[in-house]
């Protein structure tokens, strides 16, 4: 399966800003790329790339003062799969754990484990340790949360959408991410492309996507608490402890979004 995937933001800028973007494949599927999606700027602008500390692409520029075009459209091989599936999974002692995976165990910017540690225990201390328990939290995250684009809030922790019951995609990434963390299980966050493949109509306006990965059975498997079922055509951008390491774009002075269009659709 090939899918296309791309976007186009339009930012206006009433003075030069500086800005970080994170809006390229990662560096995982570069093998899977077939057209790659090369950052578009206009009017043009230098760009400086570099890689963060989780290995993410990043791009610096200096949008000018007006209107900032950011636009990609590449074509990336897929296996046309859903999300893997692996049941039997276990769970790491924290004392056997590899070392560059324990930063995935501590609290972040939006994953306040200190607040949300015993109700983890209360809720999922007798499931199965391993895939089953990871699976348990997404249950419950996926049941608990009620989805609405009206309810996304840039601010809003693990905690405030464990409290309200509602949020968007990377909200319920956070609570199931720090429900882990929480049982002393790795995880972080994922941003990326996720379009409708295999999935019954109507369909919604095209955004990116948040969703997780937890490290059982020596491997990083990815979860999905918002859909909850295995998905077809994920296309990862970036990873990081929670979405505050994973901004798609990163501003350094004020600025209004005025379009934004995300693309990803099967080439036939």
């Amino acid at each position: 399966m090939k899918l296309r995937v791309g976007f186009e933001m339009v930012y206006e800028c009433p003075q030069p800003t500086p800005m970080i973007l994170m809006l390229s494949i990662h560096f995982s599927r570069v093998s899977d790329i077939i057209v790659p999606d090369h950052l578009k700027i206009s009017p043009s602008v230098p760009i400086t790339p570099y890689r963060d500390g989780f290995g993410n692409w990043c791009s610096r520029i200096v949008a000018p003062a007006g209107q900032t075009r950011l636009s990609a459209d590449g074509i990336v091989q897929d296996t046309g799969l859903p999300d893997t599936l692996t049941p039997d999974a276990i769970q790491h002692k924290v004392e056997d754990l590899p070392s560059e995976t324990l930063v995935y165990l501590l609290g972040s910017r939006y994953c306040e484990t200190d607040r949300l540690s015993d109700i983890a225990w209360s809720l999922f201390e007798k499931t199965p340790p391993g895939w089953a328990r990871v699976q348990a939290i997404c249950d419950f995250v996926h049941n608990h949360i009620t989805f609405g684009y009206e309810h996304a809030r840039a601010t809003k922790t693990a905690f405030e959408a464990f409290s309200e019951g509602k949020g968007v995609c990377r909200d319920y990434a956070h609570l199931a991410v720090t429900f882990c963390r929480a049982m002393n299980i790795p995880a972080r966050y994922c941003t990326g492309y996720l379009g409708d493949i295999g999935m019954p109509p109507p369909y919604g306006p095209m955004d990116f996507a948040g969703w997780f990965e937890a490290y059982l059975g020596g491997k990083w498997h990815t979860f999905d608490a918002r859909n909850n079922i295995p998905r077809i055509g994920r296309v990862l951008i970036g990873q990081g402890r929670d979405a505050a390491d994973v901004p798609l774009t990163h501003t350094f002075g004020p600025n209004l979004l005025k379009s934004f269009i995300v693309r990803t659709d099967e080439v036939i």
